[in-house]
């Protein structure tokens, strides 16, 4: 028998809360063919864009975020928040979902605030090891919360959260490249130690700085890099290369496609400390360096790197130091295979194997209760 369910899932911004949100949808549609879902994001962010690709509809909220720096550009901020919570409550009364899912982003506060009020259930998706104002804020009448960290209870109803882990995109386990490939796409050489780095989606200021100013260490430092710059770094990335002169053991590039291969190539990764990157470490089991943006919400992804070096599971290097110390560190661990294989081990234990299956079904949960409650 069809259940015929409608699915609001909301929320994007970056990469790290898209990726997670299309793994959701994409396993409650493999369970649940029939089931139709929505999703909800904020004008002009990114996933107005990465989500139609993946196959699916989605709404933008005229939504932004508060600025902290200045106070008074948050006049408007609020404006856009009423107004997105308009939209969202008209696009809920559309729509008639059975259950609303929040992935964070800016667009994910609104439209579960409006769900929850309309008595829809929801189910938030807090991905880092401290929860933002927003989730908190959610959490009081959301019915689930599935997190990535123990000790959530800190923040949460006990009695709602399920851990569950962070959803990784499924091209990345699927994947049945092997190094040497992996690296000879890059133009590399597999028989040299090989560094990743990466600093999401939008790019890193301070980890791509460290690489523009260590040029020369990297000419010789008998190790190659393959180097994610980020959109907005690119052409100064190569400007500075090029006056550099030629560097063979350098692959730079604004953006890698295949994610699977550069993880396949990588004996060691340099990263921002998202939560959906550190998911991805630990189901590939990839020794890392976390240096943590200062740039978010709560310091979350300091707590996040933290997380993981209290369990010898890490690297990590402060954004302050980076400059100073980032390069030498990763080439000094890239040459002590021992070093790598404890890395290795231990964030493998931190993985969880079926995140995006386990929270698609108490999605499902959710929706088949309220259909029946509410539509005899």
């Amino acid at each position: 028998m069809k259940d015929n369910l409608r699915i609001i899932i909301s929320g994007g911004g970056t990469g790290g809360h898209i990726f997670p949100a299309v793994s959701i949808a994409n396993a409650i549609k493999e369970q649940h063919p029939d089931t139709e879902i929505l999703f909800v994001g904020a004008e002009g962010r990114m996933e107005m864009q990465r989500v139609p690709a993946a196959g699916y509809k989605i709404i933008g909220l005229p939504v932004a975020g508060f600025d902290r720096k200045n106070l008074l550009k948050n006049f408007s901020v609020l404006i856009k928040l009423f107004r997105s919570q308009l939209k969202a409550r008209q696009i809920i009364k559309e729509f008639k979902p059975h259950a609303a899912v929040g992935v964070g982003g800016y667009a994910s506060g609104p439209t579960l605030k409006m769900a929850g009020m309309m008595g829809i259930p929801t189910l938030i998706q807090e991905q880092n090891s401290y929860a933002g104002v927003t989730n908190k804020l959610l959490a009081k009448k959301a019915c689930k919360i599935c997190v990535a960290y123990e000790g959530m209870e800190r923040f949460f109803d006990k009695e709602k959260i399920i851990l569950t882990g962070n959803p990784v995109r499924q091209g990345l386990l699927n994947s049945s490249i092997d190094r040497e490939k992996a690296i000879q796409s890059f133009g590399l050489d597999p028989q040299k130690k090989t560094i990743l780095i990466v600093g999401g989606s939008l790019g890193a200021r301070t980890i791509n700085n460290c690489v523009m100013q260590g040029l020369e260490k990297i000419k010789n430092s008998g190790v190659q890099f393959i180097w994610q710059t980020g959109k907005f770094y690119i052409n100064e990335a190569k400007a500075t290369v090029a006056k550099a002169g030629e560097i063979t053991m350098l692959h730079t590039t604004d953006f890698i496609s295949d994610m699977a291969a550069a993880y396949t190539a990588a004996d060691l990764v340099i990263s921002r400390a998202g939560a959906g990157s550190i998911s991805e470490f630990c189901l590939l089991q990839k020794p890392v360096i976390l240096v943590p943006s200062p740039n978010v919400a709560e310091d979350h992804q300091t707590k996040n790197a933290l997380a993981l070096v209290n369990k010898e599971a890490a690297l990590y290097v402060k954004d302050s130091e980076a400059t100073q110390k980032l390069l030498d560190l990763a080439i000094a661990t890239v040459s002590q295979p021992d070093t790598l294989k404890n890395l290795s081990m231990n964030i493998a234990k931190l993985a969880f194997k079926d995140s995006a299956n386990v929270i698609a079904n108490e999605v499902y949960k959710l929706a088949v209760k309220y259909k029946k409650e509410h539509e005899r």
